[in-house]
């Protein structure tokens, strides 16, 4: 399970140091995909060879199972960590999640998420908006 939040910096050539707790669960190469929000997601390959066998079951004559799936996995790509615990970014997924330099990685149970700083920042809550919230996801059935 992924947890915590680290602050690192994109190189000018899309290196990013991963932390080296959540590059014991992601393995030497993961898989680094567009997600929602606006960030990037990170998945273990195990975790990812799960979410392609989701989509296989998914009937493709849905036109938003289309859109999704080509959002989804046109935007992925192999990341390999090397020596100091960098991956490269490829400049495609870097624009999307418009990452320039201050970066936050987060853990997210099943997957790291990577923001670009100031975005990251602007996901604060109020404290009356995180019990509303609360409420809806104990009508899911999750609960506290």
């Amino acid at each position: 399970m992924f947890m915590g939040e680290y602050n690192h910096t994109v190189d000018t050539k899309g290196r990013l140091i991963v932390p080296s707790k959540f590059r014991e669960q992601l393995g030497n190469a993961f898989i680094v995909t567009k997600g929602l929000d606006g960030c990037l997601f990170a998945y273990p390959s195990e975790e990812w060879h799960g979410i392609e066998e989701k989509f296989r079951g998914i009937s493709m004559t849905s036109k938003d199972a289309r859109k999704f799936s080509r959002f989804f996995f046109a935007g992925a790509a192999e990341a390999e960590v090397d020596k100091q615990g960098r991956i490269l970014l490829p400049p495609v997924l870097r624009e999307y999640a418009a990452l320039q330099k201050d970066v936050v990685l987060v853990g997210v149970l099943s997957r790291v998420e990577i923001w670009d700083k100031e975005r990251w920042m602007q996901n604060s809550y109020e404290e009356d908006e995180m019990d509303e919230i609360a409420e809806h996801m104990a009508e899911l059935g999750f609960s506290i």
